[in-house]
C-alpha cells in the first residue's frame, strides 16, 4: 500500500486539479483526498512526499513501436505507463502478446491486426512473424503496394477479422505505403472496424497537395471512411502526413467531426519523421512533392545523411526495411515552429510519439543495460515526445492547463480504445478505482533532453511512475527489476 502525499493532483476525465493525498492499494486507486489518513486498511502504507509535484495518470501511447525493454525504459522517463502499437500493428498479435511477455515489460503493451502484414500474406505468399524489422522490409515492395484482386482482398479480410478475434486492437494500417492502391480497400477495413465495434489507425495515403493525381486524398479518405461506415477512425500523426498543409486537413477534420464522424487525431511535436528508406514517398522521383531533397534524409543505424538521388537509390534498394530519419519542417523556423504547435493545440488532438526501436552499430536493437550503452540510435521522440509537448503546452506557452495536458496525453488516448479492450477503460483517469498507472511530473524540471544527434538521452523531471502499482521509476532513477507491464488487449461481443 502506498500514500502520495501533497501533490497537485489532476484528473483529467473531470478536468479538476487539487492538492490531495492519492492511495494505492495494489494496483488500483483506493483513495483520492485532502488527507488520507494512514488507518485501517491503509496502516503502514508507504508514504511518499509529492509536495509541489504534479500528479496524474501515465501516459497512454497509442503509436509506439517500441518492442523492447530498452525502448520502453526511455518512454517509462517521458511519463509512459502504457504503449500501444496500433498504426502499424504486428501478426500474428498471439505471438506478438506471447513474445512480449516472455520478455519482459515494465509498460502495458497492446497492438492491432496488422493490415501491411495481411496484405503481404496474400500479396506475396509470406507468413508473418509478428516482426516489425520483417514488416518493414516489404513497404517497398511493388507486389505489396498494389490493389489486391478479389480474392487476396478476401484473404486479408479474413486475416484481419481473425486477429480481432483473437484479441487485436483495431486494424493498423499503412495506407501511405500503398497510396495507389483502389481506395474501396479501404472501405473495406473500415466496415471491418464497424461491424466488430473496434477502430482503425491509419497512416493516411498523400493528400492532394503532394500528388494531385492521388486516387483519393489521404485525411479525406479517413473521414469519408468514418461518414459511410460509422466506424472508429484514428488519423495517425497529422503533423507528418500534411506538413506544410496541416490546417486545410484539420479543418477538413473538424468538419468531419461537427458533422458526427468518430475521428480522433494525432500528432507528435518534432519537425521529422521516421520510416523505412523503401518508402514509397522516398523514391527519388517522388521527394519534389513534399520539398525535400536526399540531404533531407538521415540513415538511423549509422547517422549517414543523404548526399545524392544515386545513393538514395542505391540504399533504397540495398536495404530497403532500414530505418531513417527524414525532416520536412524546419523546427527552430517560426512559422514552421507554429504549424507544429497547431496541431498539438487541435480540440481532442491527442499526443502520441510514433517511437522507433533503438538501434546499436552491432545491429541490435534491445540492450538490458541500464544506462543504454553508448552508440544507440533512434528518433528523439522515442525519448522526448510527451515531457517535449508538457514543456512547450504547458509550462513555457500556457496553452494547456495539467488537466488538459493529462486529457491529451492519457484520458483521450484510452477513451479511443475503451469501448473494445475492457483493461483500458480504468486507465486515463485518476479517481477511486482507476488503475495505479500514475506519473509524478516536477513543473520545474520537466524537459526533454534527447536530440537528433543524441537521441536517447532520457528526459528528466519524471520523479516517479507507477505501472499497476509498482514503481517504474522512483525519485527520478528507474528501477531496472521491475516488469510489471501487462497487456491491453481487445474483448468482441
Amino acid at each position: 500500500m502506498l500514500i502520495l502525499r501533497g501533490g497537485r493532483v489532476a484528473d483529467p476525465r473531470t478536468g479538476t486539479e487539487r492538492v490531495a493525498d492519492v492511495a494505492v492499494d495494489g494496483g488500483t486507486v483506493v483513495a483520492v483526498a485532502p488527507s488520507v489518513a494512514a488507518e485501517g486498511a491503509l496502516a503502514g502504507a508507504t508514504e511518499v512526499d509529492v509536495t509541489g509535484m504534479v500528479v496524474g495518470p501515465g501516459f497512454v501511447d497509442l503509436h509506439s513501436h517500441v518492442h523492447s525493454v530498452a525502448g520502453q525504459r526511455l518512454q517509462a522517463l517521458d511519463g509512459v505507463t502504457a504503449t500501444l502499437d496500433l498504426e502499424a500493428g504486428l501478426m500474428p498479435v498471439e505471438k506478438a502478446y506471447a513474445r512480449a511477455a516472455a520478455d519482459g515489460r515494465l509498460l502495458h503493451y497492446g497492438f492491432s491486426a496488422s493490415w501491411g502484414d495481411a496484405r503481404a500474406a496474400a500479396h506475396l505468399g509470406l507468413t508473418p512473424d509478428a516482426d516489425l524489422h520483417a514488416s518493414l522490409r516489404m513497404l517497398g515492395d511493388p507486389a505489396w503496394q498494389r490493389t489486391s484482386s478479389a480474392a487476396e482482398r478476401r484473404t486479408w479480410l479474413r486475416l484481419l477479422e481473425s486477429e480481432l478475434e483473437a484479441g487485436a486492437l483495431g486494424v493498423g494500417v499503412l495506407m501511405g505505403y500503398a497510396p495507389r492502391s483502389d481506395p474501396e480497400e479501404f472501405l473495406d477495413v473500415a466496415r471491418l472496424a464497424a461491424a466488430t465495434g473496434t477502430a482503425t489507425f491509419t497512416h493516411v495515403r498523400e493528400i492532394v497537395e503532394a500528388d494531385p493525381t492521388t486516387p483519393i486524398d489521404g485525411s479525406f479518405e479517413v473521414t469519408r471512411a468514418a461518414a459511410e461506415t460509422g466506424a472508429t477512425m484514428h488519423h495517425c500523426h497529422v503533423n507528418s502526413t500534411s506538413r506544410r498543409h496541416i490546417d486545410r486537413v484539420l479543418g477538413q477534420l473538424d468538419a468531419a467531426r461537427a458533422g458526427g464522424s468518430r475521428v480522433t487525431v494525432e500528432a507528435y511535436p518534432y519537425g521529422a519523421g521516421s520510416t523505412a528508406i523503401g518508402a514509397f514517398f522516398l523514391a527519388p522521383e517522388r521527394l519534389g512533392a513534399w520539398g525535400l531533397t536526399p540531404s533531407s534524409i538521415s540513415m538511423v543505424s549509422t547517422g549517414e545523411r543523404v548526399a545524392s538521388i544515386e545513393r538514395l537509390a542505391e540504399l533504397r534498394a540495398t536495404d530497403p526495411g532500414a530505418v531513417c530519419v527524414v525532416r520536412f519542417l524546419d523546427e527552430d523556423d517560426t512559422e514552421d515552429a507554429a504549424m507544429l504547435q497547431r496541431a498539438l493545440a487541435f480540440p481532442d488532438s491527442i499526443v502520441a510519439s510514433d517511437a522507433m526501436h533503438v538501434e546499436w552499430p552491432d545491429g541490435s536493437t534491445d540492450s538490458r543495460e541500464w544506462p543504454l550503452p553508448a552508440g544507440g540510435q533512434t528518433h528523439p521522440r522515442t525519448a522526448g515526445t510527451f515531457a517535449r509537448s508538457l514543456r512547450r503546452m504547458v509550462v513555457e506557452t500556457g496553452t494547456w492547463t495539467w488537466a488538459e495536458a493529462f486529457r491529451r496525453c492519457s484520458y483521450l488516448p484510452a477513451q479511443v480504445v475503451a469501448g473494445f479492450a475492457p483493461a483500458a477503460r480504468t486507465k486515463g483517469w485518476l479517481g477511486i478505482g482507476a488503475d495505479a498507472d500514475l506519473v509524478v511530473i516536477d513543473p520545474a524540471t520537466i524537459s526533454d533532453r534527447a536530440t537528433y544527434l543524441d537521441p536517447t538521452r532520457p528526459s528528466v523531471g519524471v520523479r516517479h511512475l507507477l505501472v499497476d502499482g509498482t514503481f517504474v521509476v522512483r525519485d527520478g532513477e528507474l528501477d531496472v527489476d521491475a516488469f510489471p507491464g501487462r497487456p491491453i488487449r481487445a474483448a468482441l461481443g
